[in-house]
């Protein structure tokens, strides 16, 4: 399963990220983005507390069973060993942090699921590819750019980077041509102001841009 989730991503290269959404959204709005041609879907833990673990580990549940065979749910923002599992209790595929924590990367492998983690430097980077991170994500990208990415790709060849923070639809052909191997897209496409008013086929188009941009 591993295997197909890391397939999946190289092929798809779009991880859509959803965070704040209210549960009864959750359904109709993956729905969305799975007819505009979204494979892959990001859950994000609370960081602060405002939402229980327990409860984002309900919402993916509920996208892994409604959308089983469809599309690939994961977990982001993963800052503890303990988030790991219950993302995996709750059919989770994959995991995206914002940071390199040896343990929450070791923990994922361990359980089965794809390690993506969060880093900018190259020690970061490389230290996160030891401890077995499948992916990293360079995060912040929109503080970088383009030009750290072909700076560090040079030494790094080796490591399959994904570009998150100040990725659009206007920059993404850009990543792409310089090496980047798949994006993690928020709010230009999970816009709130969209959802609130169930304007689902507009989040649809949304998702179908983006597609294109990868397709092309």
């Amino acid at each position: 399963m591993m295997k197909d989730v890391i397939k999946c991503i190289e092929e798809e290269k779009l991880i859509v990220i959803v965070r704040g959404v209210k549960k009864e959204k959750l359904i109709p709005l993956a729905e969305a983005m799975y007819q505009g041609g979204i494979r892959l879907l990001e859950v994000t833990f609370s960081a602060n507390g405002s939402v229980t673990d327990e409860d984002t580990a309900d919402s993916i549940k509920a996208l892994a069973h409604a959308f089983e065979g469809k599309m690939y749910i994961g977990a982001g923002t993963v800052l503890t060993e303990k988030q790991v599992e219950l993302t995996k209790k709750a059919g989770g595929k994959f995991i995206i942090s914002p940071d390199s924590y040896d343990k929450v990367i070791a923990k994922t492998k361990e359980l089965g699921m794809v390690s993506m983690p969060g880093a900018i430097t190259p020690t970061e980077i490389q230290s996160a590819v030891r401890a077995g991170a499948d992916f990293i994500k360079l995060f912040p990208m929109t503080n970088f750019g383009i030009s750290y990415l072909k700076a560090v790709k040079a030494p790094l060849s080796h490591v399959k980077f994904l570009a998150v923070g100040g990725v659009d639809e206007n920059n993404m052909a850009d990543y792409l041509k310089a090496g980047i191997r798949g994006f993690g897209v928020g709010t230009s496409i999970v816009r709130k102001d969209l959802i609130e008013k169930d304007d689902y086929q507009a989040i649809t188009d949304l998702a179908k841009k983006y597609v294109a941009v990868i397709k092309g």
